[in-house]
């Protein structure tokens, strides 16, 4: 899949004396519990349908089918720019990113609710990783040193260690197919590794766009289950400056924002890397998902 969107692009959630991970797109308001941090879902965000060209509808043409017809249009130069952005992605040995997330989280009476919350992240390609997120339910910590990944859950005092993989992809991949735990926009390391675009069935270039003061170009994406729209930076740095992904699956189609600000040139030692446990934080084990279930 390209991007990673139909993974749940959300922080997992800590459950005391067990890290269990679980969806929960759709929740009450009544379940929170302020020692226990839980899951949010990676909600996907809206789209256009129609692109600046699109034709005008004709007599005895319903704008319902002129719609869809639009909605299946798969600009080549639309793909091209995400190719490009992987490409260079691809170029950057060392990132630091800052990301101001807001996400839907759908009640159960279907109303969707809005929480924020912000991603710190510095990364070395290929394998080690610092990142701090904070949203409106938790706060945590993840790293990756090159042999080991931790994830620290500062509000409850938990930590969970294990093997870390070769690389930063194969680390999101195997956290979300084996412990159900997204690592923190893990989009990035799957664009940066150059996945397939076959996956896309609309691709519309919506225009320029300003994102705090960058002039960007605007792009919409459709594939199955997720339309998703993505504004990347012109000149010689295509860089993502904002993602919007919206879930389909879901009646209420659910939305998921993230803004980036960038630091190609981060002054960083190998010791960002390294979690040194506070005295008093429980070890846990990290529990892995079932078999089959849902993503």
């Amino acid at each position: 899949m390209y991007p990673n969107l139909l993974r749940k692009t959300a922080w997992s959630t800590v459950v005391v004396l067990s890290l269990a991970f679980v969806s929960c797109n759709r929740q009450s308001v009544e379940s929170k519990q302020p020692a226990v941090e839980r899951r949010n879902t990676a909600p996907h965000s809206a789209v256009g349908t129609t692109g600046r060209d699109a034709a005008p509808v004709q007599p005895g043409e319903s704008s319902a089918a002129t719609n869809r017809d639009a909605a299946v249009e798969r600009d080549p130069d639309a793909i091209k720019a995400l190719e490009a952005m992987s490409n260079y992605l691809r170029t950057l040995k060392a990132i630091q990113v800052h990301v101001a997330t807001s996400r839907d989280e759908v009640l159960e009476d279907g109303q969707n609710v809005t929480f924020s919350g912000t991603v710190d992240m510095l990364a070395e390609r290929p394998n080690h990783l610092r990142a701090e997120v904070i949203t409106d339910k938790q706060h945590r910590m993840y790293f990756d040193d090159g042999k080991t990944f931790s994830m620290w859950a500062r509000r409850v005092n938990y930590y969970t260690t294990i093997p870390a993989p070769p690389t930063l992809r194969e680390l999101a991949d195997k956290l979300s197919d084996q412990y159900n735990l997204e690592l923190p926009v893990a989009d990035l390391f799957h664009w940066g590794d150059g996945d397939s675009t076959a996956a896309i069935v609309g691709a519309i270039d919506v225009g320029a766009s300003q994102i705090d003061g960058t002039t960007c170009e605007h792009y919409a994406f459709r594939q199955e289950g997720a339309d998703w729209q993505v504004w990347i930076q012109q000149g010689d740095y295509p860089l993502p400056r904002k993602l919007v992904i919206t879930t389909l699956t879901d009646p209420a189609r659910p939305r998921f924002t993230s803004v980036m600000t960038w630091n190609l040139a981060p002054s960083y030692d190998a010791a960002a890397f390294t979690f040194d446990p506070p005295k008093d934080a429980k070890k846990i084990v990290l529990a892995e998902a079932a078999i089959g279930a849902s993503q």
